[in-house]
């Protein structure tokens, strides 16, 4: 039902970039960004700016290929490349998302033994069961429409930024002057930013969820779904560069937060939750473990599904299994196996007990490794002017996906090289 309040009418308009945005700020996120302003400083603060075009690039052109074909992403790939690399890539995925949430998981159990002094060892399994029975007994746009709001915790590190009174003026310097990587250190950084800002699951997720909304309009066959018109292509893309916008603009925050307060006062290796929580200690004094345990736990509630939830698309995609977190377990039980297999073993990755700041920054890095290779297959189906339905993507959106393709290969090799 349509208003006169504008601003209304614009929350109503969001949708899955929304959520995705909010998801892409995970706890695996909140560390990687935490790290690289605890380690570096301010240095890394160009690459908020650098990410938000590029991440609102990569994301439409998968919401087009969702509207516009009909199918999810991994459906599209399989008409474009051979049926065993994709096979290859369905793995692929499913192997990080799982690592992904199993650090998540970690950080998740890690922030929460802050507080109640539970053993992370038991908060684990505890949390994994609760993600898989939401997810698999729950329509997930509920629990997303109510999660999503607990990731608005997050905005009190962009409070808290300006209450450290930064110098505004080297703050204007670093973000519209990259400071390039000087050794493997850095460029490990910027690979695992890269990654956890641009993620190689958000892209089925995005794609198959633009399917289910088209699903949930009563458009049940491929047929139906096909297509897309000016309208609802020009939302979506206001959806998804705002959602978009709040995760980079989140992402400037943390980086420059943990800067000013935990590189500032000597603190540049995070081990524990309790140490990146005292970056919100100029703001939160004694509350500031309460409402970092709170984003964390938030964020990792709305993101673990969409983890487990596209590599279970993609896998369905591929083998032609029925799927959807709206459909019901006994009618789509391949697809929900997925999903239950890497959760479960994501916690069972945790019992190795690595750190989970480590493992958090880490399954960042293998997603930043991983996705440029998938977007080499996105920007052939975006570019497909038959399989696209005459609507593929614009000139101007292959370049900037083409750039961002290059820039990730090259931060991967550096990382290498150096």
């Amino acid at each position: 039902m349509k208003t006169k309040n504008p601003l209304f009418n614009f929350f109503r308009k969001l949708g899955p970039g929304l959520v995705t945005g909010a998801a892409d700020d995970d706890p695996a996120g909140i560390a990687t960004y935490s790290i690289a302003g605890a380690q570096h400083g301010i240095a890394f603060l160009w690459t908020a700016l650098l990410t938000w075009p590029l991440m609102a690039a990569v994301q439409m052109m998968c919401a087009r290929v969702g509207m516009v074909t009909g199918e999810g992403l991994a459906s599209g790939l399989r008409k474009k490349l051979p049926p065993p690399f994709i096979i290859i890539i369905s793995f692929a995925l499913f192997v990080a998302n799982t690592i992904n949430i199993g650090a998540d998981l970690a950080g998740m159990a890690d922030a929460a033994e802050m507080l109640t002094r539970i053993r992370a060892h038991w908060l684990i399994p505890l949390f994994g069961t609760g993600i898989t029975i939401a997810a698999v007994h729950c329509h997930y746009e509920q629990i997303a429409n109510l999660l999503k709001w607990l990731a608005l915790v997050l905005f009190s590190y962009v409070i808290t930024g300006f209450i450290c009174k930064p110098d505004w003026g080297l703050v204007v310097w670093s973000t519209f002057i990259p400071t390039w990587p000087k050794n493997h250190e850095m460029w490990a950084t910027l690979v695992a930013i890269l990654g956890t800002t641009i993620s190689p699951y958000l892209f089925f997720w995005q794609s198959s969820q633009e399917v289910a909304i088209e699903k949930e309009k009563g458009q049940k066959t491929v047929l139906e779904r096909r297509g897309a018109t000016f309208q609802e292509i020009q939302v979506r893309k206001v959806d998804v560069g705002t959602g978009t916008f709040v995760s980079n603009g989140v992402m400037f925050f943390i980086i420059l937060t943990t800067a000013l307060t935990l590189n500032k006062s000597g603190v540049t290796h995070i081990e524990t939750s309790r140490q990146a929580a005292e970056a919100l200690r100029p703001l939160l004094g004694e509350f500031a473990a309460l409402l970092f345990t709170i984003g964390v736990i938030g964020v990792g509630f709305l993101a673990i599904p969409t983890l487990a939830g596209s590599a279970a698309y993609a896998f369905s995609e591929t083998f032609g299994w029925s799927q959807g977190l709206d459909e019901k377990f006994s009618r789509a039980r391949a697809f929900y196996a997925v999903l239950i297999g890497s959760v479960f073993l994501g916690v069972i990755l945790d019992l190795l007990k690595v750190s989970a700041m480590k493992a958090l920054y880490w399954s960042a890095v293998l997603n930043g490794l991983l996705a440029p290779f998938l977007l080499i297959g996105i920007l052939l189906v975006a570019g497909d002017r038959k399989l696209m339905q005459n609507q593929p993507s614009s000139k101007l959106s292959l370049i900037v996906v083409s750039v961002t393709t290059l820039l990730m290969f090259a931060a991967g090799i550096g990382m290498f090289v150096f």
